[in-house]
């Protein structure tokens, strides 16, 4: 539309084709995972408390937030699929970052029981029978493993599978080392080594874990995902035909596999017609990966304030197109209430 910068106009590219990831087909190798895993649990801790071995013990408690992480991330990925509706208007899509938030912190809790109770091991060594460590140790790998092998594939591009992925691919390497663990304590009679390799295990688990809790935070603080460039996004849209300025471009995450975008196009020329917003809106999603964007047209006869941005925004737009970012932070004409979840219609596809 034109004539008129009240007459906004949203670029939604109808006919959106969401690529999810779709972690919900992931439903056989959860239902898989879970009870090898639960089984194994029952075993390992069993074996663990027969043989007097922490290392077989924490593993074993490590393996027990692996099902509680793998029932939350097939249980967010069910959610996911959710249909948008008047109060959810992006469905429950969000689940799936909670769920690798919260398997995160889940295993950081993990670390902390195992240190301790490796410390405590180092402190007042109880005697280790070598042989059912090892034999134990050695079905978890292959427990494990397989789990693992059955989300490779999904962990790529979806941060609630990458979680379950990590949890599995770590456990079967700790179980490895609990493995040599039991036959070095056979063959030395080393009854330490064992809280050492339970210590081990806490440093492969935090240093694996971090990347996924770093970057679960950051989505659900709706920070631009990793694999966007926020400065590339802007400059797409600033070479668009017609468009004389980008402001209040936001990009965040939807869920763990997609990603969605608001943003105000100046166009002194008018509105460019359905074809024209779809196309960009095509653009981003093929360019970026960008599945649900909300674009708004203005003719930039107004001046314009963002009321996320405060005052002293003024000169940050030139700063912005000098840059090639951040000019997003400005521009938001306060008389809109432009909310975004205003503008953020849902799809449902």
């Amino acid at each position: 539309m034109s004539g008129h910068h009240h007459h906004h106009d949203h670029g939604h590219g109808h006919g959106h084709h969401h690529h999810h990831g779709d972690p919900a087909d992931h439903g056989r190798a959860f239902a898989i995972a879970i009870t090898l895993n639960a089984i194994f649990v029952a075993v390992e801790f069993g074996y663990g408390f027969l043989a007097n071995s922490t290392a077989l013990m924490a593993d074993a408690g490590h393996n027990l937030s692996d099902v509680l992480g793998l029932m939350l991330a097939w249980g967010a990925a069910i959610l996911a699929k959710r249909q948008p509706s008047r109060r959810y208007t992006y469905g429950l899509r969000s689940s799936s970052m909670l769920a690798a938030l919260f398997n995160g912190m889940l295993l950081m809790v993990a670390c902390g029981a195992i240190a301790w109770e490796a410390v405590l091991q180092l402190i007042d060594p109880v005697p280790v029978h070598g042989p059912t460590v090892s034999v134990v140790a050695g079905i978890g790998i292959l427990v494990n493993g397989i789990s693992a092998w059955l989300f490779m594939k999904g962990s790529k591009d979806d941060l609630n599978i990458r979680g379950a992925y990590l949890h599995l691919a770590a456990d079967a390497a700790i179980s490895l080392g609990v493995l040599i663990s039991g036959l070095a304590v056979m063959f030395t009679g080393w009854i330490r080594l064992d809280p050492l390799v339970s210590l081990g295990i806490v440093v492969m688990i935090v240093a694996g874990t971090w990347s996924l809790l770093k970057e679960s935070l950051r989505m659900m603080m709706a920070a631009v995902p990793d694999n966007v460039d926020s400065r590339n996004v802007e400059q797409f849209l600033r070479a668009r035909p017609g468009v004389t300025d980008v402001h209040d471009l936001h990009i965040w995450s939807m869920s763990t596999t997609e990603t969605a975008l608001t943003a105000h196009l100046v166009m002194p020329g008018g509105y460019p017609g359905d074809v024209a917003m779809d196309d960009i809106a095509r653009g981003l999603r093929e360019e970026f990966s960008i599945h649900h964007s909300t674009l708004q047209t203005e003719l930039g006869t107004t001046e314009h304030a963002c009321c996320l941005g405060g005052d002293g925004q003024g000169n940050e737009q030139e700063r912005g197109q000098a840059h090639g970012h951040d000019a997003h932070d400005h521009d938001h004409d306060h008389d809109h209430k432009h909310d975004h979840g205003h503008h953020g219609h849902a799809h449902p596809h």
